[in-house]
């Protein structure tokens, strides 16, 4: 998995998080597959389409915080990952 500190997209620009799919016992295999990034200030209260329950592997960077509820729309349990 990436650092918290090293998470950035193509052109360079800071991201908040990455959400990955793959995931493995073998932590150097972990966030493989496809992944969702999330950009500094997005609130979004349902997932895209395919990714609702499907997420295995996260990553948050540094100076965010990212906050996930158990049902969608922001409903129900919520927990907060930080870096």
């Amino acid at each position: 998995c990436p650092s918290p500190s090293d998470l950035r997209s193509a052109n360079g620009t800071r991201v908040c998080a990455e959400l990955y799919r793959d995931d493995s016992p073998y932590y150097d295999q972990c966030c493989a597959g496809a992944a969702l990034t999330v950009e500094p200030g997005s609130d979004v209260p349902y997932m895209p389409r395919g990714w609702a329950g499907t997420v295995s592997s996260l990553v948050v960077g540094t100076r965010c915080e990212l906050v996930v509820w158990s049902r969608r729309g922001k409903k129900g349990n919520s927990r907060k990952f930080g870096a």
